[in-house]
């Protein structure tokens, strides 16, 4: 299934002034590619194609070398992150504890599938391996949050604490 991304690009001319920065810092320099897409990450907070086109024209790099890069790290993404990210984590003692229940209760509750956005910005969904928090099985972060020893019934009230 291919993710869709939920929310529409809306760069800003300051931002693009940024990156247009960038590469022309990183001009002519051999593997320039990912230090640009690292860079290019941290103004954007992800990179949709129009930014991808962009570092493509201004380092003379075709597109789909840009694309290939972006989708073979992980550290780089193609969708927005939200407000909240949200990392459900499917580690083997997390999901023999339930946590592939509370990730689709959490899908199901926010609408979103992995990897994507809510319409509002509000909320990202990952699915993570292990963090390192066995003990507390099944583990859900949203941002620096986390939360252990869930259920399913959980869910819900864990989210509307971010409702704000």
């Amino acid at each position: 299934m291919e993710k869709k991304n939920t929310l529409p690009f809306n760069g800003t001319k300051e931002q693009e002034q940024r990156l247009m920065e960038v590469i022309a810092e990183h001009k002519g320099q051999q593997g320039a590619t990912i230090p640009v897409l690292h860079k290019a990450q941290e103004i954007y907070g992800y990179l949709p194609i129009e930014v991808q086109k962009m570092i493509s024209e201004g380092l003379d790099v075709p597109l789909a070398e840009i694309y290939g890069i972006v989708t073979f790290y992980t550290q780089f993404s193609l969708n927005p992150k939200g407000k909240y990210q949200i990392g459900v984590c499917l580690g083997t003692a997390c999901y023999v504890k339930g946590s592939g229940d509370i990730l689709e209760k959490i899908k199901e509750i926010l609408k979103i599938d992995v990897g994507e956005c809510t319409p509002d910005g509000k909320f990202s969904l990952e699915a993570t391996r292990c963090v390192g928090a066995c003990g507390l099985a099944p583990v859900v972060t949203i941002n620096e949050d986390v939360y252990g020893r869930l259920v399913v019934a959980d869910v819900a009230d864990m989210l509307a604490k971010y409702q704000d």
